[in-house]
């Protein structure tokens, strides 16, 4: 039997300490990277290649799950999630058969977890499977666990990934799956994510929908210009002008245009 080809990522580092000697009793598992964030995560699962990443759910900036959709399929290894207790998390993942350890990780456990991984890495279609089992997983959890409030945005620019601070963003306009974001300067993103689920993530006193694909930064509104029908174009410090839709526009003057 081959070795397994493991990677740990967790940003505390005891609990990495705890994992790999762990794996060191193990015979059929090798260690062949270490992250102690999702950035690195990306970086170091890119580089070696594994067979199995062991991702903490919780990582700050980027959590394990934003680790995966950094990824492309065909740099997908096995994923075991490891986590805290989380109802909504253990839900999605037995759902959508994707492994996971609650932490403290049991050695038997965690032993299911590699044997579950060698049986997987014999099927040919495994990163089809892996995949689809993610996605549905993500999904389902994003869907239905309570929405923490976004500090910053993770972005693929090239091989890099960027943090964007909320902070910065002038304005995000939705074009079907893809997120365009601006930011102050007038530097353009792009991300797959939806408007929707974009805006349960931002505080709600500090962005406003002007129309149903166009979210924007209320601090970053220059003026307002009164339109034809009782809509409004609405121009950024920036210079980006967004008009907003009919049923918006009630809330723009209710929000900003009232005394």
């Amino acid at each position: 039997m081959n070795k397994l080809r493991v990677i740990i990522a967790d940003d505390e580092r005891p609990e990495r300490f705890f994992l790999k000697a762990l794996l060191a009793d193990f015979d059929d598992a090798e260690i062949v990277g270490e992250a102690e964030n999702g950035a690195e995560a990306v970086e170091i699962i890119k580089k070696v290649k594994p067979d199995l990443a062991l991702l903490d759910l919780d990582m700050p900036e980027i959590s394990g799950l934003e680790v995966i959709k950094s990824l492309r399929k065909s740099q997908l290894p096995l994923i075991a999630f490891v986590t805290a207790y989380d109802d909504f998390a253990v839900q999605a993942f037995e759902i959508n058969a994707v492994d996971y350890l609650l932490k403290p990780v049991e050695k038997a456990r965690l032993r299911e977890t590699l044997n579950r991984a060698h049986e997987r890495l014999e099927q040919t279609d495994f990163r089809e499977t892996e995949s689809a089992n993610l996605t549905a997983a993500i999904e389902n959890y994003e869907m239905n666990a309570p929405k923490e409030l976004l500090e910053r945005i993770p972005v693929r620019v090239g091989d890099e990934i960027l943090l964007i601070p909320v902070s910065e963003i002038a304005s995000i306009i939705a074009d079907g799956e893809l997120l365009h974001i601006t930011n102050k300067q007038n530097k353009k993103f792009v991300i797959n994510y939806r408007l929707k689920d974009m805006e349960a993530r931002l505080a709600p006193e500090k962005f406003l929908r002007l129309s149903r694909s166009a979210l924007v930064n209320l601090e970053e509104i220059a003026k307002i210009s009164p339109m034809p029908g009782g809509t409004f174009l609405v121009t950024l410090k920036n210079k980006q002008e967004i008009a907003s839709s009919r049923s918006q526009s009630r809330m723009l003057r209710e929000k900003l245009l009232k005394m």
